[in-house]
């Protein structure tokens, strides 16, 4: 069995016996022949445009991927190819960057960083500020992260909903947001891009958001709608706090750069050094059921 992979590190965790190519991403030259790979571990989408690799690969059978979100993928993989994706690995990384880029804006380490930096004690500009203890916080997407994130949160005395694409015991539907958005001082999206969720965020959800809300957004730039979100922010009746945005890269003369009340971060929620080791466990796994003939798991089915 060949399989392709794409970091030398994670030869270690693939099961002894299997055929292992390292393939890094598009600027690196190919381990061997696509066409004799059985299952792609696939390389994280900024190192390039490798998803028509796969067209290449007659013999595969299974792509893993190292991301919890699956939306550059589905629908345009082979016939006969299983899809799978990284649920459960960026749990603690991406529910951890969203606790702190919280208390970051309510509590205003971004004026105070850049207070530091000019050498400027500025108590008295903002203080006192904001806190988290008390919050009403509506969580969008009610996944794998969106729990880990519930359980982080729930230490800080806050109130808790939830919200998915259907309802379930405990977890309110996508068509109850109109009546929720409007209780909630945080907001937090979570969900993977699908054509549902593109532009989930729009005007009308905005205006929905009570003054003064803050709206944080973990999961891809899409599910906003750039243009409200910025003439939003620019009125100065909500803030955000953003790890992904529309376009991305963000280009430097781009107004949301400039808006009040933002704290933006360059993709970097799920960047921490844990993450290999937990992907390519979870990739030596998949690997390992597949050798056995048994079931994978994290099988991506209508976009999720």
């Amino acid at each position: 069995m060949r399989v392709w992979i794409p970091h030398e590190a994670g030869r270690e965790y693939m099961p002894e016996g299997v055929q292992v190519g390292v393939f890094a991403g598009a600027s690196s030259e190919l381990p061997g022949d696509p066409a004799l790979v059985d299952l792609w571990v696939a390389p994280f989408l900024s190192s390039g445009n490798v998803v028509a690799l796969a067209q290449r690969m007659s013999r595969l059978r299974v792509i893993q991927l190292l991301s919890a979100g699956a939306d550059a993928w589905v629908g345009r993989i082979p016939e006969g190819v299983t899809l799978c994706d990284a649920r459960g690995v960026h749990d603690s990384s991406t529910s951890e960057w969203v606790v702190t880029a919280i208390l970051a804006s309510l509590r205003r380490f971004d004026h105070f960083a850049r207070a530091q930096a000019d050498h400027r004690w500025s108590y008295a500009e903002v203080a006192p500020t904001d806190e988290l203890s008390g919050k009403r916080v509506l969580i969008v997407g009610s996944g794998s992260i969106g729990s880990a994130l519930a359980a982080r949160l729930a230490p800080f005395e806050v109130s808790l909903t939830h919200v998915a694409r259907t309802a379930r015991d405990g977890v309110h539907g996508v068509d109850e947001l109109p009546r929720l958005l409007p209780e909630a001082d945080i907001v937090v999206v979570l969900v993977p891009l699908t054509d549902q969720t593109r532009g989930l965020v729009d005007a009308g959800f905005l205006a929905a958001m009570r003054d003064g809300a803050l709206l944080v957004n973990g999961a891809r730039g899409p599910v906003a709608d750039t243009a409200a979100l910025t003439k939003e922010l620019g009125a100065g009746r909500i803030t955000a706090a953003l790890d992904v945005t529309d376009p991305e890269p963000l280009p430097a003369d781009h107004p949301l750069w400039n808006m009040p009340g933002l704290l933006l971060t360059p993709h970097v929620a799920g960047s921490v050094r844990g993450l290999l080791p937990r992907a390519y466990r979870l990739a030596g796994a998949q690997v390992r059921r597949f050798l056995a003939g048994e079931e994978l798991i994290n099988k991506v089915r209508e976009g999720y």
